[in-house]
């Protein structure tokens, strides 16, 4: 829709688009919606239809029918668009391609086939970046420690399965900390050093704002969207002079931009079952992107996808790719594997979509996840049900 940790086997830290896509302006985005409002799904196949009374001109058919017919057929319509990455142009949708968490148990090197079929699939998409929020190797291990040899050997696996492909199409892969590969525990400080050091040689290629704390935390543009890149990799509340950081951009130049988007490893709230505590549960953060006009944040770290809106924006999980996927808080099955789709339209509306199954090309149902999430207090509500969520990213 618009708009320091135990360690386990998988992860833990120590802690098709849309207009283009071919899914988004079905089934939902942040554009205004009448107090009359239809449900999101009857709306946006409505807005298709070819003539009255008809809905998409599928006019017998059932809601899940309907919807998964009208996904397909505009996934298709949209990965035949061109031949390579979409040019730069502020005058059209912006698509962002989101992966979570690729990575298999404690020093794999090398990946499943989860993670390489998705990357053909993104690759088919033709978005024009992938934003990949940390635990890109599988790192972290405590005993024995992985040595250099070992994690430059999962990092070259890392650019042969997953960032040359997309380089290859055009397509730039943004790089976000995670615990697994560039921990801020001082026991993984040659991770970090590493990981470092892996993405000044791998610099993607978009405009850098801000980039005095690359590649761990920086800003970054593309077709005046502003991305911010938290150090997000423990738990608790990001340091202070990195929320001032992020507070004294957005009020210097988030007013510049059609969208701010924001994305950092771990969560603010809670999304998953096991990972309850494994958040930044910082209120100070939340209410600095609210303040911002911050109208989407993207994570990793809990292995499920879930698109949230909470303090007037959005707060969107993303399932894994690789080991260890997670059940969503006060459900009984594990969320499945899936990658994200954003776009941003020219007047900064930002709507969220997921693929599933086998090939990703199965949308997750909206319908199909909880209504709302609660933990510790704090509720995260689904995008579709959630008031004000329908105009973020207005301006």
């Amino acid at each position: 829709m618009s708009h320091q940790l135990p360690a386990a086997v998988g992860d833990a830290p120590h802690p098709a688009g849309f207009s283009h896509f071919g899914v988004l302006d079905v089934l939902s985005s942040t554009t205004p919606r009448p107090s009359d409002r239809k449900p999101h799904w009857a709306r946006h196949l409505a807005d298709l239809a070819t003539k009255a009374g008809e809905t998409c001109g599928l006019m017998s058919l059932g809601r899940r029918t309907t919807t998964a017919i009208a996904l397909c057929v505009l996934v298709v319509v949209w990965a035949a668009t061109g031949v390579c990455a979409a040019p730069k142009d502020e005058r059209r949708p912006l698509r962002i391609a989101v992966v979570g968490d690729i990575n298999s148990s404690y020093g794999t090197v090398g990946y499943s086939s989860h993670v390489t079929t998705a990357v053909g699939r993104i690759v088919d998409l033709r978005p024009d970046l992938v934003i990949g929020v940390g635990d890109l190797i599988a790192g972290q291990q405590h005993s024995p420690r992985l040595n250099r040899d070992q994690l430059e050997a999962m990092w070259d696996a890392f650019h042969r399965d997953v960032l040359h492909p997309l380089t290859a199409a055009g397509i730039s892969f943004i790089p976000v900390a995670g615990n697994h590969d560039a921990s801020e525990d001082p026991a993984f400080a040659l991770e970090r050093t590493i990981f470092e050091e892996q993405w000044r040689r791998h610099r993607p290629d978009v405009e850098i704002t801000n980039g005095e704390g690359y590649p761990f935390h920086y800003a970054f543009t593309v077709n005046n969207v502003l991305f911010v890149v938290l150090d997000a990799t423990s738990v608790g509340p990001i340091s202070t002079a990195q929320r001032a950081w992020v507070a004294d951009l957005l009020v210097a130049e988030g007013s510049e931009y059609r969208a701010q988007v924001v994305t950092g490893h771990l969560p603010i709230r809670a999304f998953t079952s096991g990972r309850e505590t494994e958040i930044l549960g910082d209120n100070e953060l939340e209410n600095t992107l609210e303040k911002g006009g911050v109208g989407l944040y993207l994570s990793g770290h809990h292995h499920a996808f879930y698109p949230g809106y909470r303090a007037g924006f959005l707060q969107v999980s993303q399932a894994c790719l690789g080991s260890g996927p997670r059940r969503l808080l006060g459900t009984t099955a594990r969320s499945p594997r899936a990658i994200t789709l954003v776009e941003i339209g020219t007047d900064g509306t930002i709507s969220v979509e997921a693929l599933s199954g086998p090939d990703f090309t199965s949308p997750i149902d909206r319908a199909s996840l909880p209504e709302s999430i609660r933990y510790g207090g704090v509720e995260v509500v689904r995008d579709d049900l959630a008031v004000g969520a329908n105009t973020r990213g207005q301006q």
